[in-house]
């Protein structure tokens, strides 16, 4: 009788944790950010969690693109939107209304390593923790000291 007793106890504790590990991963799920105009389309089957790498760094791919992926020695083409926790856009190109080409070895790390794991064509959500972006110093009076980064990042081209 208390092999049997033990073994519902088991098999209640394995039900609990499965349902807990089920909850856990429910709770990662993050809610896709606001497009701005001239964005194009999310798609249908992207991930509604966030991936994290080991340096920190949290994104998804939002649309695959078919292009190649670039190397932090290319030259890339990008629309993108960055945001605040709590929301503040700090900057836009999309607000602009134009894209912008730059050394993707030359912005902060996070940028670097995130626009690497999307192609020509795709769209990415990037979650910068402050290590992999300006730190304790921020910059200027648009990022404060220690901020997260929140980036929507569309890959135009890989030059």
């Amino acid at each position: 009788m208390l092999s049997v007793q033990w073994n519902r106890g088991w098999l209640l504790a394995v039900l609990c944790l499965g349902v807990l590990v089920m909850n856990a991963d429910a709770a990662d799920d993050v809610a896709f950010p606001k497009l701005p105009k001239g964005a194009g389309a999310i798609d249908a089957d992207a991930p509604k969690t966030m991936t994290k790498t080991a340096s920190g760094l949290k994104y998804r791919v939002l649309r695959k693109g078919s292009g190649k992926k670039p190397a932090a020695s290319n030259m890339v083409e990008v629309n993108y939107h960055g945001w605040l926790p709590g929301g503040k856009v700090f900057d836009s190109s999309y607000q602009r209304g134009e894209s912008i080409s730059f050394p993707l070895g030359g912005v902060i790390k996070g940028w670097t390593e995130g626009m690497q794991l999307v192609g020509e064509g795709g769209m990415i959500e990037l979650e910068i923790p402050s290590e992999l972006a300006y730190g304790k110093r921020g910059a200027g009076s648009v990022i404060p000291p220690d901020a997260t980064l929140h980036f929507l990042v569309e890959l135009i081209a890989v030059k």
